[in-house]
This record gives C-alpha cells, sequence and structure tokens, in this order.
C-alpha cells in the first residue's frame, strides 16, 4: 500500500497533484507549402526569362527617318534601338554611330530599319568613269510623280520651236537620279543625274537648249 502511493506522488508535479501537460503539437498545412514551393519555382523562372531577354539582345542603328538611296547619312537620320540577337542578322552596333555618319546610303532604308553593312558606303559620287550634271526642270518637263535617289530616268530630246527634231528621230541619254533639290532662287526643281563619263557632255549640250523632256522609267532595281 505504501509502494502505490509512493510511485503516483512521482508521477505528479510537485505541488500539484496533477501530471505534467504535454508539449502542444504543430499542425501542418499542405496548402501553404505548396504555395510555397510554386512562388519559389515562378521567381526562378521570370529571373531566368530576365536573364536571357538582357543578355540576348543589342543596341543597334536604327533610321530615324526614310533615308534615301545615294543620300548622305546625316545624324538626325540615325537613332539607336535594342533588338533580340539572331545570327541570321548582322545589324550595325550602336557603336558605330559617328562612323557611319558621312556615309552615303546604297538602298533605300526606310523609317525603324536597323541599319547593316550593305546599306552604306564610303564611296563617293561621282566615281572614276562617272559624272553628275544638273537639270533645271519646269513642271512640263518632267513626270507628276515625285523623282527620288536611284530612280532610271532618261533624258529626251523634244522639238524645237521649228517642231522638228534633230535627226529626224527622237535622241535620249539614260541616267540615274542622284538628288532632286529646290532652287531657292527660281523656285523650279533641280535633278543632279549620274551619267558615264563620255556621255556627260553630249547630256549638257542637249539640257542647255531647254528642249528636253525627263522620262521615269522602271523603279525595279
Amino acid at each position: 500500500m505504501t509502494t502505490s502511493t509512493r510511485d503516483a506522488t512521482v508521477d505528479r508535479e510537485p505541488g500539484t497533484g496533477t501530471p505534467p501537460a504535454s508539449p502542444p503539437k504543430l499542425r501542418r498545412r499542405p496548402g501553404m507549402t505548396v504555395i510555397g514551393i510554386v512562388a519559389v519555382c515562378l521567381g526562378a523562372v521570370v529571373a531566368g526569362w530576365t536573364w536571357t531577354a538582357t543578355s540576348s539582345s543589342e543596341q543597334v542603328l536604327v533610321a530615324r527617318t526614310t533615308i534615301e538611296r545615294g543620300s548622305v547619312i546625316e545624324k538626325g537620320d540615325l537613332t539607336t534601338a535594342r533588338i533580340s540577337s539572331d545570327p541570321a542578322l548582322s545589324p550595325v552596333s550602336s557603336d558605330e554611330f559617328e562612323a557611319v555618319v558621312g556615309q552615303r546610303a546604297t538602298v533605300d532604308i526606310a523609317a525603324g530599319t536597323a541599319l547593316t553593312p550593305d546599306s552604306y558606303s564610303a564611296a563617293s559620287l561621282p566615281s572614276d568613269g562617272e559624272s553628275v550634271v544638273g537639270i533645271a526642270l519646269t513642271p512640263a518637263q518632267s513626270p507628276g510623280i515625285a523623282l527620288s535617289s536611284g530612280d532610271h530616268v532618261r533624258v529626251i530630246v523634244t522639238p524645237g520651236q521649228d517642231g522638228d527634231l534633230p535627226g529626224g528621230t527622237p535622241l535620249y541619254s539614260e541616267a540615274e537620279v542622284v538628288a532632286v533639290h529646290v532652287d531657292e532662287a527660281t523656285g523650279g526643281t533641280v535633278v543632279d543625274l549620274l551619267v558615264k563619263h563620255e556621255e556627260a557632255a553630249v547630256l549638257a549640250a542637249r539640257i542647255a537648249t531647254g528642249h528636253v523632256a525627263l522620262v521615269l522609267d522602271s523603279r525595279d532595281r
């Protein structure tokens, strides 16, 4: 009887007569665990996408305005843009900005188009074996369509005051438009034409008579 009473006393807290309380059990919440894992995965995906997007793009030169073939590229014609890198493309880096300014466009470059090494050249006009001849035109001597650099044209001899054609058949000179501008003094249109060196004198003589007309040929090239 005495032994049983002693054992019961040992199992109780001193001074209380009651057994010790068990520690509370933590309740697991599987839903929150899944949400945490998903959030970590999404963060990793976003970080990876951001790194890929920034590391696989480059800053390149882009035409701010349309640059016509044959015209000199000026600072105001260019801007920069960041595009995705593509092994199939060869855009000009924005680091070449100063080097490109002053070059001559070899093709028509539409506004918003990235420049490539083939879209401009340091070659000057006229080159060896070529000449540039200017012609002032009235509305009756030129086509109604606006002329652009690179257009292929013919300067055709028209009848004189007596209505006869020299030699009885129309004569003409083939040329390529280099530039078009307005003469501030007269308000007339002046077209600079690129021709072969040996044809420049003949064309200039025909233009001097005033009996010529400029014809626009196919723009396919």
